[in-house]
């Protein structure tokens, strides 16, 4: 027993650190290339109702200081309030080319990708750069991305980026960044850098070319976790995942405790799917699981090594992506956060529906998506 709680104290610590080692080493500025032309990139962004700051978070993108991009918007189904919306943008940045798709759906149970693959056909440009409606993004976004790209154009598949969790407007919306800024935030990084890619779909840049090469959309229309499989289609093939510099920001108001506590559990059904060992070992990287071992070879110095690392992981990399605006979120909610997401941790693997998008669906596999009636 004695050993055993040595390696989970050690697995605990050595986590937290590389994780906040591996956020901060990344945030290193890129020498400047030559001059030279930059190819055209088209945004392409999946719409799917009204999320809150929708209208400022999509006019980030007609504000990019980039020269050669296009916006291409896609709305399926009926939709004429979202279908205004960005009409209103359009008309309010003229100089910006961007066009709004809408449709009926293709084949494929995973909504988001039915929507991209009818984007894509209006797409003028190779490059492509999907990103999420929650998403806002500094000017520099689309210019980083292309420069991280170039840096080894031969080699790299996709460019993603990290994104931090902001509008702590509720409580469920405190502890959604408190986890996006802390966890979630890490176990993209860290992997990703070690080379095991972890992709995460909000911001995703490719070249449409080389995505066709190994199997395009279609190979990914009925996944749930289609950014993390397209990561994983592009390693396969011999291309490198790499992150860029820009953080991006992940609005998250008025987000309800059970939405905070359904959407982890999706998260986490998704994980077991894709990486069941990984997810096992999951609860290592949580002081709160630490503690009762700690405490076993430390007696009362168990619950300070709990506190540094919980401040090491929530806080510490809550300054480095956030600064110090509403840090005192993670000192206070860290534990909270922790006790939810073993309960999630447990609750997950008896779960095989998940409600996405107004739909019902079985998942399987690899996050494989089944109608209710398949077996």
């Amino acid at each position: 027993m004695h050993l055993f709680s040595l390696v989970v104290i050690a697995c605990c610590v050595t986590w937290t650190t590389f994780g906040l080692l591996a956020i901060g080493s990344r945030r290193k500025r890129r020498v400047a290339s030559p001059a030279r032309e930059h190819p055209g990139v088209t945004i392409l962004k999946p719409l799917c109702g009204t999320d809150p700051s929708l209208y400022e978070n999509l006019e980030t993108f007609f504000l990019q200081d980039y020269d050669r991009y296009e916006i291409v918007f896609g709305i399926e189904g009926s939709q004429p309030a979202l279908v205004a919306l960005v009409d209103s943008l359009c008309l309010r940045y003229p100089n910006v080319e961007a066009k709004v798709v809408t449709h009926q759906g293709a084949s494929g149970l995973n909504p988001k990708v039915r929507n991209i693959r009818q984007m894509v056909s209006s797409a003028k440009y190779d490059l492509l750069l999907i990103s999420d409606s929650n998403i806002s993004a500094p000017v520099e976004y689309v210019q980083d991305a292309v420069d991280t790209f170039l840096d080894d154009e031969a080699h790299t598949g996709i460019v993603t980026n990290l994104f931090v969790g902001y509008g702590e407007s509720t409580l469920g919306s405190a502890l959604e960044n408190v986890q996006l800024n802390g966890f979630c935030v890490a176990g993209a990084a860290l992997p990703t850098l070690l080379g095991d890619a972890c992709v995460v779909g909000k911001s995703m840049l490719f070249s449409r070319r080389t995505l066709e090469k190994i199997g395009g959309f279609e190979k990914v229309s009925d996944v749930l976790a289609e950014d993390f499989v397209m990561g994983k289609m592009f390693q396969h093939a011999g291309y490198k995942v790499r992150l860029a510099n820009v953080v991006l920001r992940n609005m998250t108001q008025n987000l309800s405790l059970k939405s905070f506590f359904d959407r982890h559990v999706r998260w986490a059904m998704l994980r077991i799917r894709l990486r069941p060992a990984g997810y096992l070992l999951e609860p290592l990287t949580s002081p709160l699981f630490m503690l009762p071992f700690a405490w076993h070879v430390m007696g009362r110095d168990a619950l300070l090594l709990a506190i540094v690392l919980w401040q090491v992981r929530d806080v510490g990399q809550w300054l480095i992506l956030r600064g110090r605006h509403a840090s005192v979120l993670p000192i206070v909610l860290a534990p909270v956060r922790d006790a939810i997401s073993l309960v999630v941790w447990a609750f997950a693997p008896f779960k095989k529906h998940v409600v996405w998008r107004g739909t019902r669906v079985r998942l399987g596999a690899g996050t494989l998506l089944f109608h209710e009636a398949e077996r």
